[in-house]
């Protein structure tokens, strides 16, 4: 075991271009994913947090409960669909970093739109009043909604990006792991591990986690820098 850590710091520190590969395009696969998430599930979210409509229970109901979306089940999904016999066969993307793009995309999109809807719908409540006054309409109440909430709805951009970015089980399906092309940290840690060579697999993982360490120190940062903000 010492062996093997020895020789993983020297692979991260050694600058590694297999290694490096692995961890950029991961990162850039995690990052658009998020970035795609974040546009739909806020309009979602801000959406729901202004809105009263018949069954909107049920619609909050669907979206809470697609947060706990089983990666295997949507890695399926998009399979079914991108692959030759699938109705997106045509635009040949699967096997390809797109692909792994849409399914973490899946995954996320319900995390942050179900957070923000919860975070704004408190802020609508709070300023419901002003809102009547000014006149506002709906498209504006969820710009000033997102405009005030946007510390908080960072730390749920980020959220999302934290689980994007360690998904395993949904991107191993529609990407599979294909090196120079597909492999990333996770399906990697998941191969190398396999194959025994505990050296790659532990770099990679002390990579994630490192990644992991900072997102969460940002979300900290991002709360203290709002809760100051609130009370200055």
């Amino acid at each position: 075991m010492g062996d093997a850590l020895h020789l993983a710091g020297q692979l991260v520190l050694s600058g590694d271009p297999d290694l490096w590969e692995i961890v950029l395009l991961s990162l850039r696969v995690s990052l658009i994913a998020t970035l795609i998430a974040c546009i739909i599930g806020l309009a979602i979210g801000s959406l729901l947090a202004v809105s009263q409509f018949r069954g909107r229970g049920a619609v909050l109901v669907v979206i809470n409960a697609l947060m706990g979306l089983p990666p295997v089940v949507v890695g399926l999904i998009v399979y079914l669909n991108l692959s030759r016999s699938g109705p997106l066969g045509f635009l040949g993307l699967l096997y390809t970093p797109t692909a792994m793009i849409i399914a973490q995309t899946i995954l996320i999109t319900p995390i942050i739109a179900a957070l923000s809807r919860q975070i704004l719908e408190d802020l609508n409540h709070e300023y419901a009043e002003q809102f009547r006054s000014f006149g506002l309409s709906r498209i504006g109440q969820m710009k000033a909604l997102l405009w005030d909430g946007r510390f908080a709805l960072l730390t749920v951009a980020l959220a999302g990006f934290g689980r994007a970015v360690a998904e395993v089980g949904a991107v191993i399906i529609v990407g599979g792991n294909i090196d120079h092309l597909t492999r990333v940290m996770t399906t990697a840690i998941a191969l190398e591990t396999s194959k025994g060579d505990l050296p790659l697999a532990l770099a990679l993982g002390m990579i994630l986690l490192t990644i992991a360490l900072v997102v969460n120190g940002f979300v900290q940062s991002v709360r203290s820098t709002a809760t100051r903000a609130a009370y200055a």
